[in-house]
């Protein structure tokens, strides 16, 4: 009877507190919220509609987050972009569970990624490791964009944000987009921001995502791609595409040909712009370099010269009272014999007397 009743109160008690727990995320429509009229009003004024198609862009090291939505024209354009409140770990991708790290690379975005009860307000899934991740053998899991503005590996937003984005996402669903494209990159991939970080262990494979950023930069468009040889495939002219499938090889992902030429032409354009870029600082470091070792050379010299003052003034002044000190070999003045003399004398004038 008492093990009953115990059991009995245990239950209550469990289903209670999980009764607390969900009741904030249960059914409280949080991720109906509708868009704002603002919003609303602004993608109107920009040729979308909340039902359009949309991408997201994320940039590590200025901590944003794009939304971008297609216009009537078929182009995307930049709807807004938001502070990423916390974001874990360094620059460079995810490697491993456990390691808290945010990742980066492509990834694609289903229904059934979005997290509509998380405990961080809203959410929606990475989706990684995707193909990209799995052909290196990385792990990990629960990478999210979510609200509350805490991150172990994650992007977090303020919660006002992640619900603007979330029902970006949803609207877009609702009018037919099948899935969404998140671009996650270290930094805007310039050639002076690869310069600056040229030294990295992680450049090979920025140099790789910057053709899916150079891509979009030209195109307007978010890319397709695919894996190849453990690295991804945004696109190729569709002749290469074509001959690449004959031959058994790694299918290209095709694209427009004029899209493919002024990619090519971009690509060619920042590869002279890094070179360039990369000269420019070494000659500044070596600049810099000169220019600290002739302050110090500077310094050192002004040094020196302080203490030959110094020694300079020491030596007039002892040169200057050493009559007058009473020392040791001090020449007598006219008159004034020596001890010795001095001596003498008195001691022959004793015996005179």
């Amino acid at each position: 009877m008492v093990v009953s009743f115990v059991r009995t109160v245990l239950a209550v008690l469990v289903v209670g507190a999980f009764a607390i727990a969900c009741s904030p995320l249960e059914g409280d429509g949080r991720h109906l919220v509708p868009l704002s009229s603002a919003a609303e009003s602004k993608l109107a004024s920009m040729g979308s509609s909340p039902g359009a198609a949309m991408m997201v862009r994320i940039f590590k090291e200025e901590a944003k987050l794009e939304v971008w939505k297609q216009t009537r024209d078929g182009a995307y354009k930049l709807f807004n972009t938001y502070d990423i409140c916390a974001w874990s770990g360094e620059l460079g991708p995810k490697f491993a569970e456990g390691d808290r790290q945010a990742p980066e690379g492509f990834y694609t975005i289903t229904p059934g990624l979005m997290n509509p009860h998380s405990n961080y307000h809203l959410a929606f899934n990475l989706g990684f490791p995707n193909k990209f991740d799995r052909s290196h053998g990385r792990t990990g899991s629960h990478l999210m964009v979510h609200g509350a503005c805490s991150s172990a590996g994650c992007y977090a937003m303020e919660d006002e944000q992640i619900t603007e984005i979330y029902a970006l996402a949803r609207e877009a669903f609702e009018g037919g987009q099948r899935n969404f494209e998140v671009q996650i990159f270290p930094f805007r991939m310039t050639p002076a921001n690869l310069a600056r970080h040229q030294d990295s262990p992680h450049m090979d494979f920025w140099q790789n995502i910057k053709e899916g950023y150079d891509y979009f930069e030209v195109a307007k468009q978010p890319p397709a791609w695919d894996v190849c040889n453990g690295r991804y495939v945004f696109m190729q002219p569709s002749a290469v595409a074509a001959a690449a499938s004959m031959a058994g090889s790694c299918a290209p992902v095709r694209a427009d040909e004029a899209i493919v030429t002024a990619f090519v032409a971009k690509q060619q354009a920042d590869a002279q712009a890094l070179d360039a870029e990369i000269i420019r600082l070494a000659e500044a470091e070596a600049a810099a370099l000169a220019a600290e070792q002739r302050a110090l050379e500077a310094q050192a010299a002004a040094e020196a010269r302080g203490e030959a003052l110094n020694n300079a003034v020491d030596d007039f002044f002892d040169t200057l009272f050493s009559p007058f000190g009473g020392g040791e070999g001090a020449a007598a003045g006219p008159g004034q014999p020596t001890d010795g003399t001095e001596t003498a004398t008195t001691g022959a004038t004793a015996a005179e007397g």
